[in-house]
């Protein structure tokens, strides 16, 4: 029987784009709302809660690096395996893929058990007990019971490699949903459950992401016909696993040097005021409105990318990069819109104090203009990792965040206080446009040259 044609080799260009895309762009914009609306019942509990949950995100960030990017190395090898036709090893992908997610998962947990505490007791004082005390026990519960959320990522991961984006978009939908209905709930003790405070907020991110990666689990087997998991005789083959982290660990390493930035942006931050550790949460947190769409696009992108490097088609690979640029122009343009002309109803949304508005305004104002430019590296990172060059992202990545943003972060801190820090991040983005650029025109030439 002849095998069906792949709609990643045949749908024209920008229709299929969408066609990947936008249920993953739907789902991280739900995912967009439930961080937002999570910090926002954090929040109503105290400033210090809000402060505890920022200050969490340099490790929850390391944990959600370890998940992603390896994602992104089975992502690019299963679609690169389909487009050359060859199902059997994409079996094998996936099989392998699974296998060193249950073992990230246990490496994680083992860092929930012991670096949790030292990690708040690093970044706080003998003062700030309150932000300690609501860190410990958010962050630990977060980290120790993430097995939901390494699952989600691998058998979402799956179906995005084959197209099916649809699904993925059901499973991260419904996760972020129930995050939503049961942080209320579990936080303030409604309809007769217990009122846990801030380990309330923790607890129901952790039943979301179960449910999620259940859920994902049942749409991969019983929806997900172009890869077959089967650990039938299985044995890890390390080759294989080898070819996932060439691509995975600049991936990798490159979302955990944001891990590595944030801790020092809050170390910086925590010396001058906690309020300001607080608005920098809080940028993240509105940021994410913005960059979650695009990094939805991304994950429309990489596949189609991949499918079509392995078939050798330059051309369907330029007209969807051409897409992809355009509608990430359109995401970030609206961030920077909002950012300049109503930063202050954006804060109000965390009951943001007199101070608290004072210094976020200044903030989000100045930080709104990177958003210009971030686009085109952001869509260039995933033709990157398409074509197994995702180390070009991993020297922009570094680039960026460690060799300018926390050096001017500090410098500027220096000179000129607090209303100057924040020039850090436009700074850093027109540093990495520029890397973006050369690695950009590199890659054409020799990877892509003899298409």
């Amino acid at each position: 029987m002849e095998q069906k044609e792949n709609k990643m080799g045949v749908m024209p260009e920008g229709k299929l784009l969408i066609n990947m895309s936008l249920p993953m762009i739907i789902s991280m914009m739900v995912q967009a709302l439930y961080n937002i609306v999570d910090s926002i019942f954090v929040a109503k509990i105290s400033e210090d809660a809000l402060t505890a949950v920022s200050l969490a995100f340099p490790l929850q960030t390391l944990m959600i690096a370890i998940a992603a990017g390896t994602g992104v190395g089975v992502n690019a090898l299963v679609s690169r395996a389909l487009g050359e036709k060859n199902p059997k090893y994409a079996n094998k992908v996936a099989a392998n893929g699974v296998f060193i997610y249950i073992l990230s998962y246990i490496v994680v947990a083992v860092m929930g058990i012991t670096l949790v505490k030292p990690f708040y007791a690093m970044q706080t004082t003998a003062e700030q007990t309150d932000i300690y005390n609501y860190g410990v026990s958010y962050l630990s519960i977060v980290m120790i019971y993430a097995a939901g959320l390494f699952t989600q990522f691998i058998f979402e991961r799956l179906l995005q490699s084959t197209g099916r984006t649809f699904y993925t978009m059901i499973s991260q939908s419904t996760g972020a949903i129930i995050n939503i209905i049961l942080d209320p709930i579990l936080i303030f003790g409604l309809f007769g459950a217990p009122k846990l405070g801030i380990a309330g907020a923790a607890i129901a991110t952790v039943i979301g992401q179960t449910v999620a990666g259940i859920e994902a689990f049942f749409w991969n087997y019983f929806k997900n016909t172009d890869v077959r998991v089967s650990f039938k005789g299985f044995k890890p083959d390390g080759n294989i696993i080898g070819k996932i982290y060439v691509i995975a660990v600049p991936s990798i390493i490159m979302q955990s040097i944001g891990s590595v930035m944030t801790a020092g942006m809050n170390l910086i931050l925590m010396g001058i005021s906690s309020t300001a550790a607080a608005v920098f949460g809080v940028y993240f947190k509105l940021q994410s409105i913005f960059f979650m769409p695009v990094f939805g696009l991304n994950n429309g992108l990489i596949p189609i990318l991949s499918f079509n490097y392995g078939a050798r088609n330059k051309k369907r690979m330029v007209n969807t990069i051409k897409y992809g640029y355009v509608i990430a122009f359109i995401f970030t343009f609206i961030g920077f819109v909002c950012f300049e002309l109503i930063p202050d109803k954006l804060l109000m949304l965390f009951d943001a104090t007199e101070n608290m508005l004072q210094i976020g305004m200044k903030a989000l104002r100045i930080i709104g203009v990177h958003y210009l430019i971030a686009w085109f590296c952001i869509v260039t990172g995933s033709l990157f990792q398409a074509v197994g060059k995702a180390i070009y992202s991993l020297y922009v990545s570094v680039a960026r965040q460690l060799v300018v943003l926390l050096p001017a972060a500090y410098i500027l801190a220096k000179l000129g206080g607090l209303d100057a820090i924040w020039w850090c991040f436009p700074i850093a983005e027109v540093m990495s446009l520029a890397i973006s650029l050369v690695c950009l025109k590199f890659t054409w030439n020799k990877t892509l040259g003899d298409f």
